[in-house]
């Protein structure tokens, strides 16, 4: 037996151990072999739900009447969620988010995108960028949260309609 044929049968011994522990973290955790029975709960309750869907669903719910009013206006406007903003490679303190953001401090809750043309010389369509974590970071509870993701949306469409927020909300 030569030394690297020592070695090699050294390593495949190692490898051969690592998959057996594998294989025995495998059988502690799904000791049966079966796996999840089924949902924890039905998709149709609300519990089943992620956070995420969830916020997705507060939105839908804050813009609603805001479209039903403004429809013909917001033909070419888009909302969309994002978890957190962007950060590119500056320091905290030069951090500079333009006045195309509404923002808590330093902390960016929403952007309206203004309609252009991307890095491929593709059309984009205007749209309200709503960041859903640092938004339910400053909520106390979810009717909060949905007055304050209605708060937003309204200075949002105002500011792209170039209107009163109180106007857009309709008081």
């Amino acid at each position: 037996m030569t030394h690297g044929a020592a070695a090699d049968r050294r390593t495949l011994r190692a490898v051969v151990t690592a998959h057996g522990a594998q294989r025995r973290n495998r059988r502690r955790r799904d000791r049966h072999g079966r796996g999840l029975r089924g949902q924890l709960y039905p998709a149709n309750l609300p519990a089943a739900r992620s956070r995420s869907e969830r916020f997705d669903a507060v939105v839908l719910e804050a813009l609603e009447p805001i479209e039903a009013r403004w429809r013909n206006e917001l033909t070419e406007l888009d909302v969309a969620v994002d978890d957190v903003p962007e950060v590119l490679g500056s320091a905290p303190d030069e951090l500079s988010w333009g006045e195309d953001v509404v923002e808590d401090g330093s902390v960016p809750l929403a952007r309206l995108v203004p309609a252009g043309v991307d890095s491929r010389g593709v059309p984009t369509r205007a749209r309200i960028v709503l960041y859903r974590r640092p938004l339910e970071a400053r909520a106390r509870d979810g009717a909060d949260l949905s007055d304050l993701v209605h708060d937003l949306l309204i200075e949002q469409v105002a500011s792209y309609l170039g209107l009163d927020p109180d106007i857009v909300d309709g008081e």
